[in-house]
């Protein structure tokens, strides 16, 4: 899978068997069940999870926990546009979990 075609499955009702928990969790928050995506990312346990919790977090408002989660991942607190980092986020998960 690459990252369009990721994208491309918003437009199904139900996402791809083949996805990853964190993959999982930025589906559902694109199709725009952010509660879904938080329950899927805070059961997981890695940087990665990390950094899905707190854009997360960010996006809900709640900056002092974005940070906090941020700092779990070892990135320094997202300044760029929302759409942005989410984007970021895809590549990433995609090209660990896919291998490109």
């Amino acid at each position: 899978m690459t990252p369009q075609e990721f994208r491309n499955s918003l437009k199904d009702t139900e996402p791809p068997a083949s996805l990853s928990p964190l993959l999982l969790a930025v589906w559902w928050d694109a199709k725009g069940d952010w509660r879904r995506a938080h329950e899927i990312a805070q059961d997981e346990d890695s940087r990665d999870a990390a950094w899905v919790h707190a854009y997360l977090h960010r996006k809900e408002g709640d900056l002092s926990n974005a940070a906090y989660w941020y700092g779990q991942a070892g990135k320094p607190s997202a300044k760029t546009a929302l759409e942005v980092e989410w984007l970021e986020i895809v590549g990433h998960l995609v090209e660990v979990e896919f291998s490109l």
